[in-house]
């Protein structure tokens, strides 16, 4: 079914963009910090940054699929492609790297990046949004 697999290709490219958002957003927040680079402090910014990964570290905590793996499995079954043996990262790093670890690897390396998300969060704080004055 063509239909599905489009379906799944598209929740695919968001999760991947869900990913490259949290891993490459503490990358320019960091760098943002070091060179002064204004947007960096955005509200706008750091605040989704912060709770996309706490999200992930929670589910990780809770031993919980992330429902866009869920979701692009269940359409590439009823597309009657092959689905991921493992979670969406675990497949990846695996494919990638050739890297194989116990999930508590993983919700290690989850905790300690969303830590170091609430460590830029609190030693390189976001500008809070202003309040508009009333007429």
């Amino acid at each position: 079914m063509l239909i599905y697999r489009i379906l799944a290709d598209v929740v695919l490219s968001i999760h991947a963009l869900f990913i490259a958002f949290v891993g490459v957003g503490l990358v320019l927040i960091l760098a943002g910090l070091g060179l002064h680079w204004r947007w960096v402090r955005s509200f706008w910014f750091r605040l989704p940054h912060l709770v996309a990964i706490g999200i992930v570290v929670g589910q990780s905590w809770c031993g919980v699929l992330c429902p866009l793996t869920y979701l692009e499995n269940q359409l590439r079954l009823n597309a009657g492609e092959a689905t991921y043996p493992n979670r969406f990262i675990t497949h990846w790093v695996h494919q990638v790297l050739f890297y194989q670890a116990q999930p508590w690897v993983f919700t290690l390396c989850y905790t300690a990046f969303g830590f170091l998300v609430l460590v830029t969060f609190v030693f390189g704080p976001p500008r809070w949004p202003r309040r508009r004055r009333g007429s």
